[in-house]
């Protein structure tokens, strides 16, 4: 992050198999925030089998994590309908945390371990879950699009887009494209770090060569901002602290 100019960065859980694993994770990620509160925030990592929905409300808060994800529920054992979601979505809005997805996109080059993500199950999640701060990975799998369905568009106003693994999934136009569908406030820059999203060019993971792919789709200066920058800042709160 120092030598490629990266301020704040958010550290994203893992949809572990193990709830022990989660654990491990969360402590870990714990420790960075404590060690850099204004530089870091946090999604804890989440299980079903794992400590009930109120005790993992009651960590994140006191240990300031932002939220949960990324979440992946199906490889889990569990699906978006199991009360356990709706039981941790109902406390995390009553603490003001985010949700973050992985969506893996329904069509497209295969891939190891491609897990399906109905978009159903996600419409049907936000329905009963309006009011819940969500962002979808990887561009949501290409919902995104059906914002422009009058229903999904009102439906959807609290769920937002990163734009994680765009290299390997999608070409640099998308960035045009979302922005005409979704405008600049609900895209996120998402790294996907340590994932080499460059994997002929790069040997090491990195930011750089991303992030001037993104400023040659010749974008507004003000969009870039806001999803370089603005949109975490404001979803995260890393304007809420004095800098050390």
């Amino acid at each position: 992050m120092d030598r490629e100019g990266i301020e704040g960065a958010v550290l994203l859980g893992w949809y572990w198999e193990n709830p022990e694993s989660c654990q491990i994770q969360n402590s870990e990620m714990a420790r960075w925030i404590a060690s850099s509160p204004s530089q870091f925030r946090a999604m804890a990592s989440v299980h079903p089998r794992g400590p009930r929905p109120d005790d993992l409300v009651r960590w994140a808060v006191e240990n300031d994590f932002s939220g949960f994800g990324e979440l992946l529920p199906s490889l889990q054992g569990t699906t978006l309908r199991d009360r356990f979601w709706d039981d941790l979505a109902n406390r995390s809005v009553e603490a003001d945390l985010l949700f973050n997805f992985h969506v893996t996109e329904p069509v497209g080059r295969p891939h190891p371990g491609r897990i399906a993500t109905p978009f159903e199950d996600l419409e049907y999640f936000v329905s009963r879950h309006p009011d819940l701060k969500i962002i979808l990975s990887h561009w949501g799998g290409g919902l995104f699009l059906h914002e422009l369905n009058p229903y999904i568009r009102k439906l959807f106003r609290n769920v937002y887009y990163d734009c994680s693994a765009s290299p390997l999934l999608y070409d640099p136009q998308i960035f045009k494209n979302a922005l005409q569908v979704l405008g600049p406030e609900k895209v996120l820059f998402g790294s996907d770090y340590p994932l080499r999203l460059y994997p002929r060019k790069d040997t090491n993971p990195g930011w750089i060569r991303f992030l001037q792919e993104i400023e040659g789709v010749s974008l507004e200066r003000s969009d870039l901002s806001a999803i370089f920058s603005a949109n975490a800042a404001k979803l995260f709160g890393f304007l809420n602290r004095p800098h050390p």
